[in-house]
């Protein structure tokens, strides 16, 4: 870990002594007060630097250079600099004749971004792609700003669930592990903190929280829990993809909009470490960056964000709909969207269970990662998300191995994927293979893997299982009045008049995403035969709230 309270080095890399001088200047104005800024004159000067920084501890979280330099490219430097700073951001200042080789080291480096040069005014070209990367860059490093500290184990259920509520949530902290850290452990003492008290929360200038659960957590954190409004336009269930865009758009257009999220906002793709076939973005993102991105947006106009709720039932009041609320409370609405999505199916073996967020982990936070630097991981699941999952910790981990049941990735992973995959030179697939047990005392061990083909089983040392298979909608909640197919999945528009057109009480045809209960709509992954896709996703949420406003202006 980085030395806490040092700031962190932005570096500038520019032969051309009147550049190098300019963008200091235009780094120094905007982000001297938080970061050291350190500039170059060659690719060789910026190594030694970057050599000294890793020797005194010191975090880098940006490097931005020239490509055009004598002795080595820029985009030579940036391949060679993650030997020292592995997590910094990579910035390419280049000529409109270099974009060619400027694409070419998004996928050959992993360069975060490319900028055309000159970059005047900084305000409006240089400064906007900076923040976005050193706002990225302190997600992925948050024990540099926290006072926010979290004592447990690293083979805690409980302690796994509040770093990945407060990762997903944007919420800085400082991980203390009372098996490895000496002050961890004086932090128990001094708190009176038994076994089962852990984790231990600690808030500035609040009580320290003992083994919190979500909602406790959010309301410690000041996090909004509870909707401010007796009624309103629109109720968005689930902050993924889809609710986010619903909420952008119903809030955008004047409607009174609330969504409420039992976990975090962005859902399994606000957990993905790469959307790279998202439109607009050559690069990529992150799932956590789209995610921010929108809720940026939504609550810019105005939506509504409750917390660390979940949905317990449904009720039809008149023309009013009435989502309950997990432990008590309630939201009315005029009309309801269900944008819930799905979650990772579990995993039929033995061992599994009792091992669940002890190394047995379904879906994983791309922050995750660095966590397992030099071991060797599995990864169960043929479909994008594991295959985004398993480059990311291939950046950290000794070794991947990617288990799939059918014949090949290539039926249900997207081509730019396998290729990637393929060229990973420490991941690897293992084709018609099973996970037929989990063993391990306290956290995993080990697993047996069985061939599908002559059933030989293999018992491989291993402390990490990521899971990503299926989808499991959970619509429960929603009562027999919404009609769903046999899995949950719930059935809209068209579909019900096949499916269950006795169901449908109204004289007029039923609109678009509306499911079988006049005012409330599905939207992503959780409609029946949607696309399972970010992009389709987000459509969707805007698809539904224009049906919304159809069925609002009919009552």
């Amino acid at each position: 870990m980085s030395t806490r309270g040092s700031r962190p080095t932005l570096l500038s890399v520019d032969d051309d002594p009147q550049v190098a001088a300019a963008i200091a200047r235009d780094l120094r104005h905007r982000y001297g007060s938080d970061f050291r800024v350190v500039r170059a004159s060659s690719g060789a000067e910026a190594m030694e630097v970057l050599g000294k920084l890793e020797l005194r501890d010191e975090p880098v979280a940006l490097i931005a250079t020239d490509q055009r330099m004598p002795r080595m490219t820029g985009i030579e430097l940036l391949e060679r600099a993650r030997e020292h700073a592995p997590g910094a951001k990579m910035l390419l200042l280049t000529a409109y004749a270099d974009t060619d080789v400027a694409i070419r080291a998004i996928n050959d480096i992993g360069l975060d971004y490319y900028l055309l040069k000159p970059w005047d005014p900084p305000e409006d070209r240089l400064f906007p792609v900076i923040d976005d990367l050193l706002d990225d860059w302190r997600r992925e490093n948050p024990e540099q700003t926290s006072e926010l500290r979290v004592v447990g184990a690293r083979w805690s259920e409980r302690s796994h669930e509040i770093k990945t509520f407060l990762a997903r949530n944007h919420v800085p902290y400082l991980w203390c592990d009372v098996e490895r850290d000496p002050e961890a452990a004086r932090l128990v003492e001094v708190a009176q903190a038994a076994p089962e008290d852990l984790p231990l929360v600690l808030v500035p200038d609040q009580d320290p929280l003992l083994a919190p659960n979500l909602l406790e957590l959010a309301d410690a954190l000041g996090l909004r829990t509870r909707a401010e409004q007796p009624l309103y336009d629109l109720c968005i269930v689930g902050g993924g993809p889809a609710g986010l865009a619903a909420a952008v758009y119903a809030a955008s257009e004047g409607l009174s909009t609330v969504v409420v999220e039992r976990e975090a906002p962005g859902g399994q793709a606000g957990q993905s470490a790469a959307i790279e076939n998202y439109l607009g973005f050559p690069k990529g993102l992150t799932g956590d960056d789209l995610t921010q991105r929108a809720l940026a947006q939504a609550s810019r106009f105005g939506a509504e964000m409750v917390l660390a709720r979940d949905v317990a039932g449904f009720e039809v009041r008149g023309p009013v709909r009435a989502v309950l609320l997990e432990g008590g409370g309630e939201i009315e609405a005029r009309a309801v969207i269900v944008a819930t999505g799905v979650s990772y199916r579990r995993l039929d073996a033995a061992g599994l269970d009792e091992l669940t967020g002890r190394g047995v982990y379904y879906g994983a936070m791309a922050s995750e990662a660095q966590q397992y630097a030099g071991e060797e991981v599995y990864v169960v699941g043929g479909a994008n998300s594991a295959g985004q999952a398993a480059l990311n910790l291939s950046r950290f981990a000794k070794r991947v191995v990617v288990l799939v049941r059918g014949p090949s990735l290539a039926a249900t992973m997207s081509r730019y994927l396998v290729e990637r995959i393929t060229n990973a030179p420490n991941v690897e697939v293992r084709t018609r293979t099973e996970v037929a047990a989990a063993h391990g005392d306290g956290h995993l061990e080990s697993l047996t893997l069985c061939a599908r083909d002559g059933g030989a089983t293999e018992q491989v040392p291993t402390s990490a299982l990521f899971v990503f298979i299926g989808a499991a909608p959970r619509t429960n909640w929603l009562g027999s009045e919404v009609v769903r197919d046999d899995h949950g999945f719930v059935v809209t528009g068209r579909d019900l008049e096949t499916q269950a057109a006795h169901r449908w009480p109204l004289a007029r045809p039923v609109y678009p995403l509306e499911s079988s209960v006049p005012g409330v709509f599905a939207a992503g992954d959780v409609r029946l035969d949607s696309m399972k896709r970010v992009a389709s996703a987000v459509g969707e949420g805007g698809m539904a709230v224009y049906a919304v406003h159809r069925y609002l202006a009919t009552v």
